[in-house]
């Protein structure tokens, strides 16, 4: 995995953040949190999307947020443990894994394969 790649796990990991600051925040600096945590996640997002291809960066990055919201919520939130709910869950993440196995990343001008 290269550090693209990272950028991008990095992402939905604020993309977690802040969208849990949606549901939760309720003072000023829960909603500064949240804020901050979306400036975070778009940036670094749209950078990894200079060297991926976006359409399978946005697919992972919205994939995997929303994995680790369910989850969160489930761990954290006493949000309900439904199967049916977690395996949907998986079968997201299986696509999401097998986009980025099936997309070729950019080579850039001047780096080694």
């Amino acid at each position: 995995m290269n550090k693209d790649w990272i950028k991008v796990l990095i992402a939905a990991f604020f993309e977690v953040m802040w969208v849990i600051g949606l549901k939760h925040a309720n003072d000023f600096w829960t909603w500064t949190g949240t804020i901050i945590a979306i400036i975070i996640s778009f940036y670094v997002m749209i950078m990894a999307g200079k060297k991926l291809p976006v359409g399978t960066v946005y697919a992972v990055f919205v994939g995997l947020g929303t994995a680790g919201t369910v989850f969160s919520e489930i761990l954290f939130f006493g949000e309900p443990f439904k199967p049916e709910k977690v395996l949907l869950i998986l079968v997201l993440l299986a696509g999401v894994v097998g986009l980025k196995l099936v997309t070729k990343d950019k080579v850039q001008e001047g780096e080694e394969v």
